[in-house]
């Protein structure tokens, strides 16, 4: 297993994951493209692929910011997605062992992630690696 950050040149994979994770979703692929280029250009946030002898199997992305509530820097895992039919060989836990080490490295006191209330697999895979439900997430559309 090999970690690569997310360039220019992967938007087309990192779309096919993005699009695969939340398939319920209908994306505008020139916006997803815009964002996708704001987040790999940010310091303040993290892009990457998991790759296996040159095959693509999850892509994480997040983001880096100061909280109160952890009184200094959070590590936000906006995006843990692998293959579907990769799950449970070990990338995923490997892209979250990756995200420790950068969130380490940037002085961050925790790693904190959302995950649909539909998605009872991967909830145990969080609660199985450690995390904690900590609060409900909500949402408001503007």
């Amino acid at each position: 297993m090999e970690f690569k950050t997310a360039d220019e040149k992967d938007f087309d994979i990192a779309f096919y994951f993005i699009e695969n994770l939340w398939s319920y979703n209908t994306y505008d692929k020139a916006l997803i493209h815009k964002i996708y280029n704001e987040v790999i250009n940010n310091k303040d946030c993290f892009a990457f692929f998991i790759t296996d002898k040159g095959d693509y199997k999850g892509f994480c992305h997040g983001d880096i910011f100061n909280t109160f509530w952890m009184s200094g820097k959070t590590c936000y895992v906006s995006s843990l997605i692998t293959k579907e039919n990769e799950r449970g060989k070990g990338y995923g836990k490997a892209m979250l062992d990756h995200v420790k080490e950068l969130a380490k490295h940037r002085d961050c006191k925790a790693l904190i992630l959302d995950s649909g209330l539909s998605r009872t697999s991967a909830h145990k895979f969080y609660e199985n690696y450690g995390f904690e439900k900590s609060c409900y997430g909500f949402e408001f559309s503007l």
